[in-house]
């Protein structure tokens, strides 16, 4: 009785052994695929948006381009050109010349566009403020944390304006210092979560043209 006992004791932990793998297993996988998701949705998102740039560079003068509306205003009563894609409305271009990196940057932000690409946060170019958040899959802002103070950072709006930045300094906030991200005199912030999701890699920018 009690070999038989142990024996059952003994199958219900190799059971619950092949469970708890196959979680962490299942698991791995879906990261996998949700990094997969995200660098493939990034690509695509950058190549619509490029395209309809280009045809909305190409229209003549004084006509409203078919993939541009006029500029939108946040809440801060600060416009920025956007042009739409895909049914979704970008500001730009962020590339990071260090990183061999370049994203499009959507105009409004949620949970939703974050899996797509980075989004404004607030704020805007003409501001001196603009607040760019992303997701931290290596193919968005998950590579943040390799810049340096120095490296070279741009953002290509629609209607041709480019800006140069450089980073200035990098922070990691606690994930409630939503007051302490907001505040200071930074011409450009980036952040994304750390991967535990307590805290935010920030970055400083300032313009340097």
């Amino acid at each position: 009785m009690a070999n038989t006992s142990k024996r059952k004791r003994g199958r219900g932990l190799i059971l619950a052994g092949l469970l708890l793998l196959a979680a962490a297993l299942g698991l791995v996988l879906f990261n996998l695929w949700d990094a997969w998701r995200a660098e493939r949705s990034v690509a695509q998102a950058l190549e619509a948006l490029r395209q309809e740039t280009a045809l909305s560079q190409e229209e003549p003068s004084g006509e409203a381009p078919a993939g541009e509306q006029s500029p939108q205003k946040d809440s801060q009563e600060q416009s920025m050109a956007t042009v739409e894609a895909e049914g979704r409305e970008y500001l730009g271009e962020l590339s990071f010349p260090t990183l061999d990196l370049t994203l499009p940057v959507l105009s409004q932000c949620s949970e939703e566009d974050l899996k797509t690409a980075p989004c404004r946060y607030q704020g805007s170019l003409s501001g001196g403020d603009l607040i760019v958040a992303g997701h931290n899959y290596q193919s968005h802002f998950g590579r943040l944390d390799q810049l340096s103070p120095g490296d070279p950072v741009t953002f290509a709006g629609p209607d041709g304006e480019t800006c140069a930045y450089e980073v200035t300094e990098t922070q990691e906030l606690p994930g409630t210092a939503l007051e302490e991200m907001e505040a200071g005199e930074w011409d450009l912030t980036l952040f994304t979560c750390t991967l535990d999701g307590r805290g935010r890699i920030t970055l400083r920018c300032q313009r340097t043209e």
